[in-house]
């Protein structure tokens, strides 16, 4: 039984100029002590999927439509009241959010952020809790912690804050933690330290982990599984192996082509064509068609895909617009 096991999950926003379809449809499972990524482009859904599971889309304008995100096999993680979902945010699923500036509050010590969970979800004492949090902090690579508590976050360089992120997420031992973004705008050698600190943690404390990002050299040699989106939806999902030695649709070919180390020095970066489609109402077609460099005609790229599982684990959107030889897999 999967320690998450998300089914059909739809999160709209109605805006002025119409329904926005964020995610559409998308269902996966997260086992426990696993590591799955999602990738994909800004705006593909990647976020959106994981706030929708912990209840921080705002409503309105956003809804969920549709769908069920079981947790630990008896709870529907989308439609447990506020109360009961208090219990679990937080405490049993955690996450570390893109931005550390702004996901810590510039007004209150740090003491004051990692000290809440334990306050809340383990009704610990002042002291204790004090302590468990210097504890949190040297355990994330952060040196003099209780001189640090008395900081506030911009006394914090971007990693350091970061790290306090991670602290503040795992501090009361999730099941599961969902990292989104936790490496952007920071410089590679603490990206390196920062995925460390979450992989040596995860092994630690045997935590399943969802890492959401957009660089497919990130979750290369971090992540068991890796789900592909695109559009609000998932194109492909399978193993790392799966996904990264045998690609087969063109967004997934196209992603790995954009990794800058896979480049010949001296060469032009390669970008994917076009832009992102406009996810306001109905859609019928293939999303990707417009940007795919496969060949393919104006009434092949109005068929719909179909989500076909072509070997065990390994899932696609088989199209003819975006699959090689696409009907050897229907």
């Amino acid at each position: 039984m999967p320690l998450l096991d998300v089914q059909n999950l739809k999160t709209y926003f109605h805006t002025r100029n119409g329904v926005l379809r964020a995610v559409d449809d998308i269902s996966f499972s997260l086992e426990r002590g696993e590591t799955l990524g999602i990738v994909g482009e800004s705006g593909s859904g990647k976020s959106v999927s994981c706030y929708s599971i912990l209840g921080l889309i705002p409503m309105p304008p956003g809804r969920i439509e549709g769908g069920k995100a079981i947790y630990d096999g008896k709870t529907d993680l989308l439609n447990c009241s506020e109360k009961e979902l208090r219990k679990i945010r937080g405490k049993r699923v955690s996450m570390i959010f893109q931005d550390p500036m702004t996901s810590l509050n510039p007004f209150l010590k740090i003491s004051t952020q990692l000290m809440e969970p334990l306050f809340i979800h383990e009704r610990m004492d002042k002291k204790k809790a004090f302590d468990v949090a210097v504890q949190a902090l040297e355990e994330v690579g952060i040196q003099d912690a209780v001189q640090r508590m008395s900081m506030y976050p911009h006394e914090f360089s971007g990693g350091m804050r970061q790290r306090v992120m991670i602290a503040m997420a795992l501090i009361n031992k999730p099941d599961i933690l969902i990292a989104d973004e936790p490496t952007t705008a920071l410089d590679v050698t603490v990206q390196a330290q920062i995925m460390e600190i979450i992989k040596q943690r995860q092994k630690d404390l045997g935590t399943a982990v969802i890492l959401i990002t957009h660089d497919l050299g990130v979750v290369a040699g971090f992540c068991e599984r890796i789900n592909v989106m695109y559009a609000g939806k998932i194109v492909e999902s399978g193993t790392a192996d799966q996904i990264f030695k045998n690609p087969l649709h063109a967004y997934t070919v196209a992603l790995q082509k954009s990794i800058p180390s896979l480049h010949e020095k001296g060469k032009p970066l390669y970008t994917i064509p076009g832009l992102p489609p406009v996810l306001i109402g109905e859609r019928t077609g293939c999303s990707f068609a417009p940007r795919s460099e496969l060949p393919h005609t104006p009434e092949e790229a109005a068929m719909d895909g179909v989500f076909t599982e072509v070997e065990p684990g390994h899932m696609v959107e088989v199209h003819p617009a975006t699959v090689v030889n696409y009907k050897q897999y229907l």
